[in-house]
């Protein structure tokens, strides 16, 4: 069974947020951990999925409605558990009246975006070494 919990960056996330993040995109993708912890996670709302207690994925939503850092740890993927992030912190951003919400995904991840409703928007970007495209969902 999982849970997803919209949390703040604080003393009792911080540690399972950071663990998760730094397993997918620092040690698994390799990006740098200062791109990776960027300063932004201390205004950004944060999703932390747990299973059988354990926090096994995590991703965020800072204050304009943007959504990144979406990380499942490996031995949890296939799931649909990044999905129930997304769609956690979607919720929390109708709840705030955003009228849409926006990312950039990793090239690899488009269609898993377009899944969850978000639409390709502009051209192919670098990211940490990584092609990525912009994509956004309207809410409301």
């Amino acid at each position: 069974m999982s849970a997803v919990k919209n949390v703040a960056f604080d003393s009792e996330n911080k540690q399972s947020i950071r663990f998760i993040r730094e397993s997918v995109f620092i040690k698994e993708q390799g990006i740098d951990a200062e791109i990776e912890f960027d300063g932004n996670d201390q205004s950004a709302l944060h999703a932390l999925l747990f299973v059988e207690g354990k926090a096994a994925a995590t991703g965020r939503m800072l204050e304009d409605g943007h959504i990144g850092r979406i990380a499942v740890l490996r031995d949890y993927r296939g799931q649909g558990l990044g999905a129930k992030v997304v769609l956690s912190l979607i919720d929390a951003a109708a709840e705030k009246g955003c009228s849409r919400v926006y990312l950039g995904a990793q090239k690899q991840a488009v269609d898993f975006y377009t899944k969850l409703g978000f639409t390709p928007f502009g051209e192919e970007f670098m990211e940490a070494g990584i092609v990525h495209l912009s994509m956004e969902r309207l809410l409301g």
